[in-house]
């Protein structure tokens, strides 16, 4: 139990789109149930993606993270309002009301002005904001995006017949038009008692996790110790986030997860991936699973209950986010 499983996902890549599965489809299914049960988290190579995105998406982070602040503040996040893009310096973020020893840029689909979502005003809908120091950076960022969103649904696919639902289930309900956002995290070395990112869950269905090879992530056990997660070459770390263990009633687990400095003298730069609900879904339990066996609100890291909440996932994820950011929403108002 003190180790992470490592999935080999080709085959559902090759069926993404596909209304029936192969037996190796099926095979790779049940491998990503049964880690999805026990730790909520793995790790999955054979995913497709090409390792040339992943060096130049690291090399464009690296040169935008060396410049001064005066620099990075171009695409700073009051800069992106209501579309919650850009730049935030160490200390900006917080995790349970904590600073977060990290500074990071946020990115999500990449929207024109005149979109309906974007002249609504919908929070977290609008365009990504561009270094002119680093032009090379956005458009990594988008191959990069792009390459990945394929694998979410992949993993989505597998969860679904993991869950005895027809392959295609979650795009048919929930991830036709999913919700995707994007980071770029710089850790910066140090000690004490300072994390890089204190204990958390993440809050849609499926994060994509890519990093610099720098160790760092822990995730907590079942029976609440703490796993350091090894890095495997060209793997990505998978974990499940609030929504999917509200859907499966605490049958798939949303497991808390934090991470320490990077130790070594040397940055470590991470590429999480959100593969959440469309804006507008209402996330209700997948049919045909019992009642709520997850912990309860007060065993969680936030006292909270994703199964007593109600609405759309987009409400969901604002009063999220609003919390990591208070003087940013504070800004904007409602």
């Amino acid at each position: 139990m003190d180790e992470l499983a490592v999935i080999d996902v080709a085959a559902l890549v090759r069926e993404v789109g596909n209304d029936r599965a192969t037996p190796a489809a099926l095979a790779v299914a049940d491998a990503i149930d049964r880690a999805c049960r026990t730790h909520g988290f793995f790790l999955v190579t054979g995913h497709g993606v090409d390792p040339t995105l992943l060096a130049d998406l690291d090399a464009a982070a690296r040169r935008f993270f060396a410049q001064g602040e005066e620099v990075k503040a171009e695409i700073a996040m009051p800069v992106g309002r209501r579309a919650w893009r850009g730049w935030f310096p160490e200390g900006g973020e917080l995790t349970a009301g904590q600073p977060d020893r990290k500074e990071g840029i946020y990115f999500g689909r990449d929207l024109d002005l005149d979109d309906p979502a974007v002249r609504a005003g919908t929070p977290l809908h609008g365009p990504n904001l561009r270094s002119s120091a680093v032009p090379e950076l956005l458009p990594a960022v988008h191959r990069w995006m792009a390459a990945v969103e394929v694998v979410g649904h992949a993993l989505v696919r597998g969860m679904a017949l993991g869950l005895g639902l027809a392959p295609t289930w979650f795009d048919d309900h929930l991830t036709g038009d999913p919700t995707v956002l994007f980071r770029v995290f710089r850790y910066p070395p140090g000690a004490g008692d300072a994390w890089g990112v204190g204990e958390h869950t993440d809050y849609g269905l499926v994060t994509v996790l890519a990093h610099d090879g720098t160790p760092g992530l822990e995730v907590q056990a079942p029976d609440g110790s703490w796993i350091d997660v090894a890095p495997v070459p060209g793997a990505f770390v998978v974990n499940l986030g609030d929504m999917l263990e509200r859907m499966t009633a605490g049958a798939y687990r949303s497991t808390p997860h934090r991470v320490r400095p990077a130790v070594g003298g040397r940055d470590r730069l991470s590429f999480p991936f959100f593969f959440d609900p469309a804006w507008d879904a209402e996330v209700r339990p997948v049919p045909g699973l019992g009642p709520t066996t997850s912990v309860a609100p007060a065993d969680r890291w936030d006292g909270a209950s994703v199964h007593e909440w109600s609405g759309t996932y987009g409400d969901y994820l604002v009063a999220k986010v609003a919390r990591v950011f208070p003087a940013l929403a504070a800004e904007l108002g409602p």
